[in-house]
């Protein structure tokens, strides 16, 4: 099992990020990623005032701030730029990590922020045609000298993306979890697959669903590397569980019952075995999602005492 920690780029300072980024970093986590919102991720109206880095920019600078882990970002949006232009952003950022940049892919959700941009918010439909129509330019851009693809949303003619990324295939997933379309879409072209707060069961219902895919396209289901992002709220004892219990609730408001299925919320043996739940589950990595104020303090407990029980 390996360990990632996705970092909400929002609320906080970038010293903040870069503390968190070079612990994990020198603790032996294997990736990290941010999110791509031009506002904080919302879960009130109100939670659009704060503040928010942007992910290209934030993303290279985790890049430069980190030497070891696996950089991504989970997910960008694939209407909020020409997948072109993404492309040429990623490999240029594969150049300053030393070869470590993977990408995350998806549709996109936020309205509010398509609106107050002046993005149009396609129909759901729409949007997953972008999203496949984008990751198959991406990938052509980032491996192939010359480019063309001619779609519904998207097109590029003798289009050329140098210099090329420094690792020879450079890992594009898919975050989603969509029976129907986003998990074939991820079978069909996806090196990875990401799925946010969601229980192991329901990750293992939607894991089978994408080695379903996986056989129906004659994929080999083994050539996906399957991760879950999941919140934390960890502590030595009940009681200092129950404080952590109750700044969930300040944390996340009427949004927390939606969202706790996917947390790991307990003491050090109980996310140990929640862990495990979705080891059994399908996942390949556990990625811990932290937004301000990080709980430094759980984290740390986190890495010296849960993520050993899985490197024995």
């Amino acid at each position: 099992m390996l360990f990632g920690l996705h970092t909400g780029p929002q609320n906080c300072s970038y010293e903040e990020l870069v503390d968190l980024w070079r612990y994990a970093d020198n603790a032996g986590f294997h990736w990290i990623s941010v999110w791509d919102h031009f506002y904080p991720a919302m879960l009130t109206p109100e939670d659009a005032l704060g503040s928010c880095f942007e992910a290209v920019s934030i993303m290279t600078a985790l890049a430069k701030e980190t030497r070891h882990v696996r950089v991504g970002c989970l997910v960008f949006c694939m209407a909020y730029r020409h997948p072109a232009v993404l492309a040429n952003a990623l490999a240029t950022m594969d150049h300053v990590s030393g070869g470590r940049i993977e990408a995350g892919l998806g549709a996109g959700w936020s309205q509010i922020e398509f609106d107050a941009y002046g993005i149009p918010f396609l129909p759901i439909r729409d949007r997953l045609d972008q999203l496949e129509e984008g990751i198959q330019i991406i990938r052509s851009l980032l491996t192939q000298p010359v480019s063309n693809f001619e779609g519904r949303h998207y097109r590029v003619r003798e289009a050329r993306c140098e210099p090329k990324p420094l690792q020879d295939r450079l890992r594009l997933w898919v975050g989603g979890m969509g029976e129907r379309r986003l998990l074939r879409i991820a079978a069909q072209y996806a090196d990875g697959w990401n799925v946010p707060f969601i229980s192991p069961e329901l990750f293992g219902q939607k894991n089978a669903v994408l080695t379903q895919w996986c056989e129906k396209l004659g994929r080999d289901p083994a050539s996906i590397t399957r991760t879950v992002n999941v919140g934390l709220a960890i502590a030595p004892n009940e009681v200092e569980l129950a404080k952590k219990r109750e700044g969930l609730r300040q944390q996340f408001g009427a949004a927390l019952e939606l969202l706790e299925p996917g947390m790991l919320v307990g003491t050090v043996p109980q996310v140990v075995d929640r862990i495990e739940e979705y080891r059994r589950a399908g996942a390949d990595w556990i990625i811990v999602a932290l937004r301000a104020p990080f709980d430094r303090e759980g984290f740390q407990l986190f890495t010296e005492e849960v993520t050993p029980a899985f490197r024995r």
